[in-house]
């Protein structure tokens, strides 16, 4: 059975989505949000880069995306003695955090312009403590549906695997 559940595809049939092949059943989660022609990068970068804006508590940590790509995000922060806790790790709150930033824009990616997305579920898997110079967050879309991404994402410290984590991200319609 492999990464399949249920017939459901793993990882390949995140990336048939992406590719524009549906990765589940038509009907099951009813329509699939309507897309566009696929965006230009630098055109999902700008978008991307002006929600940013308003997301002032990554701001407020020091994170920053150095890599955006559609249902992919990468983010990273110098760490500094405001992000450790006690025993001079990287603080468990600023590791979910980063997960969360970098699964929730993964997730904007691949929403039309006017539509956002926000936390709806957030699991963390502590793997070791964060003790280095720099963070850095991978996030990812495993399925895109029109109602709820499913994302997941990790989180190292320099070169070492710090965190996993799954995440659902509910999609946000603009209001009418």
């Amino acid at each position: 059975m492999g990464n399949e559940v249920m017939g459901w595809p793993g990882r390949r049939g995140a990336k048939m989505m992406l590719e524009g092949t549906p990765a589940a059943p038509p009907g099951i989660f009813g329509a699939p949000m309507p897309t566009a022609t696929p965006e230009p990068l630098a055109a999902l970068e700008a978008r991307i880069r002006e929600k940013l804006k308003r997301q002032y508590f990554m701001h407020l940590i020091g994170a920053d995306l150095t890599r955006i790509e559609p249902g992919r995000i990468e983010a990273e922060l110098a760490l500094g003695v405001q992000h450790q806790q006690q025993r001079g790790y990287a603080h468990g709150g600023l590791v979910a955090t980063m997960a969360d930033l970098a699964a929730g824009f993964a997730a904007v990616t691949l929403v039309p312009e006017n539509y956002g997305v926000v936390t709806s579920d957030l699991k963390v898997s502590y793997l070791n403590p964060g003790i280095g110079s720099r963070i850095k967050a991978i996030g990812w879309v495993l399925k895109a549906g029109r109602r709820l991404h499913f994302c997941e994402a990790e989180v190292w410290c320099d070169d070492v695997l710090i965190a996993k984590a799954s995440a659902t991200m509910a999609v946000i319609e603009p209001i009418a």
